[in-house]
């Protein structure tokens, strides 16, 4: 008899420890969730992700403590936070871009009409684009235009003016002119249109870019590592013109690449 109850109190027992665990699995699996959404609406790139990510950890760690009160089950309950905090922390770059993709998706074709583009009004365009570019090459202009498939965030063209004027390489020029209101921002391109210019632009977080490039290329880098869009550099201190996509960086852009990323842009990234 004595082994009955002694099995039946194993029962209970193991259906105690059953219970915690669910109970843990359901605990980080909700705070978890907390700490994607924080972590989704993060607004600024630029800023010290480890910061941002530390503070709801902190908040949520404390919490569980007040909840949990045993200091062996809180350490318990709080590992898995602390091995989320570190995978953040390290693949920062990662999870931002995933991040941001998966939130712009709507953006992409939805929100705006399909347009078809004749061969004589794309090649004009680029043609405009190159011709400028070089110019500004020619004559040390810094500059970044941004080569979208209305794709880019609001928040980004807000921070910017509204162009929405046709491509000419004047109109590029001069708002890339130094000491013009403008010429320190992104410029925003959607398909034949200047759409807006004066734009702030992400940061990129690599930590191995080469040290030569500054704040400018920084910016047209990082926020192709956040968004399916190209971006056109020019160097102000060197005239290199440079082409970034997808977080990587092409140097000494010559005119062939130039068209062929142009191209490439109008027929089949613009659809």
């Amino acid at each position: 008899m004595g082994n009955v109850f002694e099995r039946i109190g194993r029962v209970f027992s193991d259906m105690q420890y059953t219970g915690y665990f669910i109970g843990a699995v359901l605990f980080v699996a909700f705070f978890s969730a907390v700490y994607y959404f924080l972590f989704k609406f993060l607004k600024d790139s630029g800023a010290d992700i480890y910061i941002k990510i530390s503070v709801p950890v902190l908040l949520v760690s404390g919490l569980a403590l007040l909840l949990v009160g045993n200091g062996v089950n809180g350490f318990f309950l709080l590992l898995p936070l602390a091995v989320v905090l570190f995978a953040a922390t390290v693949y920062s770059v990662e999870f931002k871009s995933a991040i941001w993709r998966r939130s712009n998706l709507k953006l992409s074709g939805a929100k705006y009409a399909v347009k078809n583009y004749s061969e004589v009004e794309v090649g004009n365009c680029i043609d405009e684009i190159i011709r400028a570019l070089q110019n500004m090459s020619k004559n040390d202009i810094g500059a970044i235009i941004v080569l979208s498939n209305n794709n880019v965030p609001e928040r980004i063209l807000e921070s910017g003016v509204e162009i929405n004027s046709d491509i000419t390489s004047q109109l590029i020029e001069s708002i890339f002119f130094p000491k013009t209101p403008l010429h320190d921002g992104a410029m925003v391109i959607n398909g034949t249109k200047i759409t807006a210019a004066g734009c702030f632009l992400p940061l990129s977080q690599k930590e191995n870019l080469p040290k030569e490039l500054g704040t400018r290329h920084r910016a047209a880098i990082g926020i192709t590592e956040n968004i399916d869009v190209t971006t056109l550099i020019v160097s102000e201190e060197t005239g290199i013109i440079s082409v970034a996509k997808g977080g990587n960086i092409t140097r000494y852009a010559d005119s062939e690449l130039l068209r062929k990323t142009l191209s490439k842009f109008y027929w089949q990234d613009v659809k």
